[in-house]
């Protein structure tokens, strides 16, 4: 019998910064573009604290998770392997710094977000931008 395979949990933070900007990590490894800070999910740790966690790690940021916005699940948003990933709104002060697997962390405002997006990071934040915009969550 072929052993049993699951998707992997993982975690990521839209990150709200006064001025209408958002937090974006350039990421160091594959693969590559702009992403939402986040990533796995450790054994025996919350959704909620591995996005506290990540956050630290890849900006440098005390994130204040305000949210649940939604779980994101398609087997194809990480080339790698399945992932699903469960998104947090959240809002932090200061200047991010990139660190851990984040070449670079920086904010951009939500109205000029760059196009070279990694994993299903552009659907997302327009999902969030729609949300924001009108209320309406992502339909199942």
């Amino acid at each position: 019998m072929p052993p049993f395979k699951n998707p992997l949990p993982t975690v990521d933070c839209i990150i709200e910064l006064p001025g209408d900007r958002i937090v974006l990590i350039r990421r160091k490894n594959p693969p590559p573009g702009w992403a939402l800070p986040g990533g796995f999910v450790n054994e025996g740790e919350r959704l909620d604290q591995a996005a506290v966690r990540e956050v630290k790690e890849e900006t440098g940021l005390d994130v204040e998770l305000v949210e649940q916005f939604f779980t994101y699940s398609d087997p194809r948003r990480d080339p790698r392997k399945h992932t699903l990933s469960t998104v947090f709104i959240g809002r932090a002060q200061g200047e991010p710094q990139g660190a851990d697997d984040a070449a670079e962390a920086k904010t951009f405002p939500v109205d000029a977000l760059p196009q070279e997006l990694a994993f299903d990071h552009g659907t997302i934040l327009a999902d969030y931008l729609t949300y924001k915009r009108t209320g309406q969550r992502r339909k199942l």
